[in-house]
């Protein structure tokens, strides 16, 4: 990146996971307003101002493919799912650094509340923040999701392991991470029926 360039940004979303505490239903499968989460998730990444935006599927991944069907996006299969959220996290992250990114805005699937002006706001802030900059979403002055890092940071996401995200880069790094209140949208999951159902969405079968 040049000085006097805007840092090229890609947009991860993390969608291979097998969605256990649905008991059952793959919760990126369930519709809003019609629409798979996924592909709710994937257009809202789209419509930001990310250059490209990776798709990264493991369990039931000809299902989410589908869903996804006629989307300008790269899928990235993770056949480590089963391990926990970091295998998907490093190979998205992977996938973004080879491809010349500056930054990874790291995306769950599942959070339907999330605008495309949520995104551009995030990246808005790492461009003046410098390239070893992390800036996270927030809600109420509480730290939460999607978080973009710098790709100066890929040595230690491809460090991590377990059913866990960015989290131990993040506390490694304080004086690199910037937050930017985005609201109750940061904060918005779906990983039970309950919170499908309270959040709008209409669980698929199978």
């Amino acid at each position: 990146m040049s000085d006097d360039a805007r840092p090229v940004v890609d947009v991860v979303i993390l969608a291979a996971g097998r969605s256990s505490r649905m008991g059952g239903p793959n919760k990126l499968l369930a519709t809003f307003d019609g629409v798979p989460l996924v592909r709710r998730s994937t257009e809202t990444a789209m419509a930001s101002g990310a250059r490209h935006v990776r798709v990264v599927v493991g369990h039931m991944r000809a299902a989410i493919g589908a869903a996804l069907a006629g989307l300008d996006v790269s899928l990235i299969e993770n056949p480590a799912y089963a391990d926990g959220l970091s295998a998907s996290l490093k190979a998205g992250f992977a996938a973004s650094v080879e491809a010349g990114a500056d930054g990874v805005l790291v995306m769950l699937a599942d959070q339907p509340q999330l605008r495309p002006a949520d995104l551009d706001r995030l990246i808005a802030a790492f461009a003046p923040a410098g390239k070893g900059a992390i800036v996270a979403a927030s809600d109420g002055g509480k730290r939460r999701n999607p978080v973009l890092l710098a790709t100066g940071f890929a040595d230690e996401i491809a460090a991590i392991a377990g059913d866990v995200g960015a989290q131990s880069v993040i506390a490694a790094h304080p004086e690199a991470l910037v937050t930017v209140e985005i609201g109750a949208a940061a904060s918005v999951d779906v990983d039970t029926p309950e919170a499908m159902r309270t959040a709008g969405g209409t669980i698929a079968s199978g």
